[in-house]
């Protein structure tokens, strides 16, 4: 789904369309999954995430004033979702590696497409989310929401409150690793091709409870 559907079914939501609701939940549910799995780095924590990111959204949707916006403005909860699941899962790192652990190679070279942007749609998905994974949290964050969400440098700076060139500085040191790493893969097949997780399935309780959320936001501003 691209940017301008997202819009559209925002405003469908934003109107009250029971179907529209559960293709947005659909679709950004499997989307926060995935950034919430590499940030938070176990499939447990992402479900828990995602539904937590959801909820925080339906409950807010009235201060989405700007629907072409909405696939930011999700980001921008599932971050916090993100950070807040970390402090307390029983999966979360001892230590953590430092944005110091990679090389600071070249000055960042504008807000172009990376050259392996390609294998971002490609049968190498798997491997990149390995490879993202390893990267230290602050490149980590920057390069999923630039490259995988292809969310604008603007964007990406206001969700993880930082200045477009932090973001610009960041993005780059971390397509320099993944290039490195792509390249150990694919000459010497230095990284296991494991397939990524996926969402469980909604179940019952947890779509009524989302749609409890939605039908009450609508009924609030109706009243």
């Amino acid at each position: 789904m691209d940017r301008p559907e997202e819009t559209e079914l925002a405003r469908a939501v934003l109107a009250g369309e029971p179907q529209a609701f559960d293709k947005f939940v659909e679709h950004f549910r499997s989307k926060v999954f995935h950034y919430s799995w590499l940030m938070c780095g176990q499939p447990e924590d992402a479900e828990e995430v995602a539904q937590e990111a959801l909820l925080k959204a339906f409950e807010a949707f009235d201060s989405l004033r700007e629907p072409d916006r909405v696939r930011s403005w999700i980001f921008r909860i599932a971050k916090n979702a993100c950070l807040m699941q970390r402090r307390k899962s029983v999966f979360a790192p001892t230590q953590e590696l430092s944005i110091d652990d990679l090389p600071p190679g070249a000055e960042p070279a504008g807000d172009t497409r990376p050259p392996d942007a390609e294998f971002l749609r490609s049968e190498l998905r798997n491997v990149l989310d390995r490879i993202i994974a390893e990267l230290p949290p602050p490149y980590r964050a920057v390069v999923l929401l630039r490259d995988m969400e292809e969310l604008s440098t603007e964007e990406t700076a206001q969700i993880l409150d930082l200045s477009t060139d932090v973001v610009k500085t960041r993005l780059h040191r971390g397509r320099l690793a993944l290039r490195q790493k792509l390249d150990c893969y694919l000459h010497n097949h230095c990284l296991e091709d494991q397939p990524s997780p996926n969402p469980a399935p909604l179940t019952p309780a947890e779509r009524e409870a989302l749609y409890s959320v939605w039908r009450k936001g609508l009924a609030a501003r109706v009243g």
